[in-house]
C-alpha cells in the first residue's frame, strides 16, 4: 500500500516530534505553520535584534526527546547542548527571604532545614519519596498510554498495583497535601505552586500534581541558545527525514470526503489532498470550526468556566540591581488563596500577582558577562479573557508599575526602557492561539477526572488525528511531545489495521519555499 501522505497542521512542539515520527517511519508529511516560523508557544521574540524566550522556559524529561532522536537514527545530546542545573530556582516572599532549591534533594533538604526547621526538612524528604512514586504509578500507565480513562488506569496498573495507584490521592488537592506536609505557609506556597505548570489552580488540582517535584529533582536543564535552539534541531531533524515545512500557510479547512479527511484548504484557496491530519491546534480551534464545520464533529470545546490560566508577559533586555536572580526566580505574593480566586473567580489579574523571573544569561548563581544588559522575562498569571477584553495601553502600563514597583520593593530593580519592552496579554495570546481566550494549557486541571476528559489522539473522524497540550497527556514541553508522539503512533496502527487509508495524488501546494 502507498503510504500515507499526512498534513501537520501547526508546528508547535507536538507537531514536530508527529513529524519526525511519521517522516522516519515513510509518510510523505506536509507540516503548514500560519506564523512566520515553526514553535508554537515556543517563542522567540527580538529587542534591539537580540533574540529571547518568551514562552516555556523550563526543560525537564530529556528523556523524552533522546528516545525521539534515537528513534530516529540520530543523537540529541549532539544537535543540542544542555548545561544541567544545580539551582532549580530561587524563591522570595515579602519578608525578604528566600530559599533555592537544588537539583541535589540532600541540598535543599538542607536549605529547607536552615530556612524553616528541621521538622519541614524533614516533611520535603517524605514529599520528595512520594512524589517519585507518584511519577513511577503514572509514567507508563498514564501519561504515554494512549486515551486513558480511570478503568484503563486501573486494569494498566493490576491488582498489584491498586494500593500505589490511591496512594497518589487523586481526591485530595494539591493544597490539602501540602497542608498536610507543611506547617509553614510559603513552603505551601513554594510546593503548591506546581499546579501552575498546568495552567491551574492548587486549591482546585488533584494533589497527583505533586509529581513535577519529583519531575524537576530528576533533572532541569539550560538549553544552550535559548528553548528556539530545541525547536530548530527538531524541525531539522523532520526536514532530513523528509518532512516538508511551510511557514506563512495557514489552514483554513480540513476537507472532509465520505466521512474521512481527504485535504486541507489553505487560505489561499489553495487545496492539498492528503490521507490524514495531524491538527496541533488547541481542541477549541476545531471545536469552534476555525477548520470547518465537518471537523468539529466529535469534538467539545472547552467552556470559558473550565479553562487553564492565561498570563501577562514582559520581554526586556536591561540591567538589573539588588536582588540576586537565578535563572528561574519566583517573588510569591502575600495571599495566594486571593490570588486565584482573583483570577478563576473574577476573572481579574490579582492586586498582588506571585512573580516568575526568567534571566536567561544566568546559570546557577553565574550572572551576565559584565554584569551588563541581560535578557529578561517577567510574567504573572491572568484570567483567560483575552476573547472578551482587550487590556489597553494604560492598563498594560498600570500593571507594569504595580509588578516592578513591587520587585523594586523587594530588593530587584530594573532599568526599563518602556520603548524596548514587549510586551504580551491575554488578548495577544488569543490571537496567536485562535479560540483559546489566551489560555496557555489548554483545560484547567480542576478536579480529579480532569485529565481523563482531555481528549485521545484519534479526533473522532477518521483521518483526524490530534495533538497539543489540550490533548493527552497535557500541557508542558515534554508531555506535549508526548502527545506528538501519540498521535503518530495512533496514525500508523490505523494505517496498518485497517484498509481506510487510500493512496491519494499527488497535487498542487508541496513547495517548500
Amino acid at each position: 500500500m502507498t503510504s500515507p501522505r499526512v498534513a501537520v497542521i501547526g508546528t508547535g512542539i507536538a507537531g514536530l516530534t508527529a513529524a519526525v515520527d511519521l517522516a522516519r517511519q515513510g509518510c510523505e508529511v506536509l507540516m503548514f505553520e500560519r506564523a512566520a516560523t515553526p514553535g508554537g508557544k515556543l517563542r522567540e521574540v527580538h529587542i534591539d535584534g537580540i533574540g529571547m524566550d518568551a514562552g516555556p522556559s523550563v526543560f525537564t524529561l530529556r528523556r523524552v526527546f533522546d528516545e525521539l532522536f534515537d528513534d530516529a537514527g540520530d543523537a540529541f545530546d549532539a544537535r543540542v547542548n544542555l548545561i544541567r542545573a544545580g539551582v532549580l530556582a530561587r524563591h522570595s516572599w515579602d519578608s525578604h527571604e528566600s530559599l533555592d532549591l537544588f537539583a541535589d534533594v540532600a541540598r535543599s533538604t538542607a536549605a529547607i532545614g536552615e530556612f524553616a526547621g528541621l521538622a519541614e526538612a524533614q516533611s520535603f524528604s517524605r514529599l520528595a519519596a512520594q512524589a517519585q512514586r507518584v511519577y513511577a504509578t503514572l509514567d507508563r500507565t498514564f501519561m504515554r498510554a494512549a486515551r486513558p480513562s480511570p478503568w484503563r488506569l486501573v486494569r494498566r496498573v493490576g491488582f498489584g498495583g491498586l494500593r500505589d495507584l490511591w496512594n497518589i490521592r487523586p481526591f485530595t488537592t494539591l493544597w490539602q497535601a501540602m497542608e498536610g506536609y507543611f506547617r509553614d505557609p510559603r513552603l505551601r506556597q513554594l510546593f503548591g505552586r506546581y499546579a501552575t505548570y498546568c495552567g491551574s489552580s492548587p486549591f482546585q488540582s488533584p494533589a497527583t500534581l505533586m509529581l513535577i517535584a519529583h519531575v524537576e529533582q530528576a533533572g532541569v536543564w539550560y538549553v544552550d541558545g535559548g528553548m528556539q535552539r530545541l525547536v530548530d534541531e527538531v524541525v531539522a531533524l523532520a526536514l532530513r527525514l523528509g518532512a516538508r515545512l511551510r511557514c506563512r500557510a495557514e489552514v483554513r479547512a480540513i476537507v472532509l470526503a465520505r466521512g474521512r479527511v481527504a485535504a486541507v484548504e489553505l487560505e489561499s484557496g489553495e487545496r492539498v489532498e492528503v490521507n490524514a491530519v495531524v491538527c496541533n491546534a488547541d481542541n477549541n480551534a476545531l471545536a469552534s470550526g476555525l477548520f470547518g464545520p465537518g471537523a468539529a464533529r466529535g469534538i467539545r470545546a472547552t467552556p470559558a468556566g473550565r479553562r487553564s490560566l492565561s498570563a501577562i508577559t514582559w520581554n526586556l533586555h536591561a540591567r538589573t540591581e539588588g536582588f540576586a536572580l537565578a535563572h528561574h526566580t519566583v517573588f510569591f505574593g502575600d495571599d495566594y488563596g486571593d490570588e486565584f480566586e482573583a483570577i478563576f473567580e473574577r476573572g481579574r489579574v490579582p492586586a498582588c500577582p506571585t512573580i516568575y523571573v526568567c534571566a536567561q544569561d544566568r546559570h546557577d548563581d553565574a550572572g551576565p558577562a559584565g554584569h551588563g544588559a541581560e535578557r529578561l522575562f517577567f510574567l504573572v498569571n491572568a484570567p483567560p479573557t483575552g476573547d472578551v477584553h482587550e487590556f489597553d495601553a494604560a492598563e498594560i502600563e498600570s500593571c507594569g508599575m504595580r509588578m516592578f514597583g513591587r520587585l523594586a520593593a523587594l530588593g530587584l530593580r530594573v532599568e526599563r526602557q518602556p520603548a524596548h519592552e514587549l510586551v504580551t496579554t491575554p488578548g495577544d495570546f488569543h490571537r496567536l492561539f485562535p479560540a483559546t481566550g489566551g489560555a496557555l494549557y489548554g483545560p484547567a486541571s480542576h478536579g480529579w477526572r480532569a485529565s481523563f476528559t482531555r481528549p485521545g489522539a484519534r479526533g473522532g473522524i477518521p483521518g483526524l488525528y490530534l495533538a497539543g497540550g489540550s490533548t493527552h497527556p497535557g500541557p508542558g514541553v515534554p508531555m506535549a511531545a508526548i502527545s506528538g508522539r501519540l498521535a503518530a503512533s495512533s496514525l500508523m496502527t490505523d494505517c496498518v489495521s485497517t484498509s481506510r487509508f487510500r493512496s491519494t495524488a499527488t497535487s498542487g501546494g508541496t513547495s517548500t519555499h
